[in-house]
């Protein structure tokens, strides 16, 4: 029995092996919405060189899919919230059905994948923005 589960391994292998190199060469023809180029620096800047194009191109498509997350992510904490102010002024809203995205929105999406956002007081959304230090409340 232990030989027949080692064949049914090394028959998974072998169609795990074909899958990752027909997804290999299928980058050779993918063009990525971020370019190799910038792609290239950042891994450079990060001490990580590599000729492989194909190997390039695949941390673009997972660049790409972890920004189109966020993106998603941030689109529906802006709903949320979009809804909660509807809900107060129906009136109103109702001929405004724009979608603001603030950088509330964004810090909450990006903290779902563990990234930290801490904005400076100069962005518009600060309670502060254009007080003289001296008369802010903190």
């Amino acid at each position: 029995m232990n030989q027949q589960q080692q064949q049914l391994g090394d028959g998974r292998r072998h169609d795990d092996d074909a899958v990752l190199a027909e997804f290999l060469s299928s980058l050779m023809d993918y063009t990525p919405t971020i370019p190799d180029e910038l792609v290239e620096h950042f891994l450079g800047k990060s001490g990580f060189h590599s000729p492989d194009v194909r190997l390039i191109r695949l941390v673009a498509v997972a660049t790409q899919k972890f920004v189109a997350d966020v993106a998603s992510d941030a689109l529906q904490h802006c709903k949320a919230r979009s809804a909660a102010v509807v809900k107060d002024k129906k009136d109103k809203q109702a001929k405004d059905k724009r979608l603001v995205l603030t950088m509330e929105d964004l810090s909450r999406a990006l903290r779902e994948y563990g990234v930290n956002v801490k904005h400076q007081e100069y962005f518009a959304d600060s309670p502060s923005t254009g007080m003289d230090p001296a008369s802010r409340e903190e």
